[in-house]
């Protein structure tokens, strides 16, 4: 039986804003809703989120999570957002057990809820909220390297049912967002966009090659002017470490007037 794995990193916005009717946040959730349709609908998402770090990867594992509204300053109304998908503590286990063979201590979670980096891309991809979710969180030193490793020790799970997603944003300067554009700040993103876009997407690149670009993506033009804290990068690195191949299809949009990407991957060998 073949192996197959699937994985989409996509670029979150900011907080609830892409379900508030926002218009910079338009494309983006246009673009979530047509990927929702293009792909087969998963059985179970594995969610690797920006939103949450700890000193070991943790694992939800509770059968219906709350929601987390961890975002400050918004209507009333986005704390009363629902999306009450199932978790599914099978598949956690299973995670968990994946990551311990590989040799990386993991922690199971029970109480933990859904952030809004799973809830607000979710609730715009699949509104029923019938996919069973289990959310799996990045690893506090915010190493480049072990994140690939986390993604890696999770291919044993690969089933075309599964859908790993990395919620993160390409591009995630805070000032940035609300500071004037220049000439010099676009510039900035999009030249690191390009390189994000070639190392993803380039199928000339060995596959060794590529990950060491994503290990040092420090190297990269403007690369902490884009991501001064990393965290909403990595989950990049995970789902890459999980395909291990170049993306399928690669997305270029703009949220809250920068340029940013997402990128998908569809794997069989």
């Amino acid at each position: 039986m073949k192996n197959q794995r699937r994985a989409l990193f996509l670029s979150h916005g900011g907080g609830p804003m892409p379900l508030l009717g926002d218009p910079a946040h338009a494309e983006m959730v246009s673009l979530l809703k047509n990927i929702a349709t293009t792909i087969a609908k998963p059985s179970a998402i594995l969610m690797v989120s920006a939103h949450w770090e700890e000193r070991r990867p943790t694992i939800t594992a509770g059968r219906n999570p709350g929601l987390i509204y961890d975002y400050s300053g918004f209507p009333r109304e986005t704390y009363e957002i629902q999306y009450p998908c199932p978790g599914n503590p099978q598949l956690a286990q299973a995670i968990t057990q994946e990551l311990e063979s590989a040799g990386i201590d993991a922690v199971l979670d029970e109480s933990r809820g859904f952030d809004h980096g799973l809830f607000v891309p979710l609730t715009i991809m699949y509104p029923e909220a019938d996919i069973p979710c289990v959310q799996l969180s990045l690893i506090d030193n915010l190493d480049a390297a072990e994140h690939i490793k986390l993604g890696q020790a999770l291919q044993a799970l690969a089933d075309p049912s599964l859908l790993m997603i990395g919620s993160g944003f390409s591009f995630h300067n805070m000032r940035a967002f609300f500071s004037p554009e220049t000439d010099e700040s676009r510039a900035m993103n999009h030249a690191f966009e390009q390189w994000l876009l070639e190392t993803c997407s380039d199928k000339n690149l060995t596959e060794e090659e590529r990950m060491l670009r994503l290990e040092n993506w420090e190297s990269a033009p403007f690369a902490r002017y884009c991501q001064p804290q990393q965290e909403h990068l990595l989950p990049l690195h995970v789902c890459y470490g999980f395909a291990g191949a170049a993306c399928s299809s690669a997305y270029e949009l703009q949220i809250l007037n920068k340029k940013s990407s997402m990128y998908l991957w569809e794997v069989e060998d």
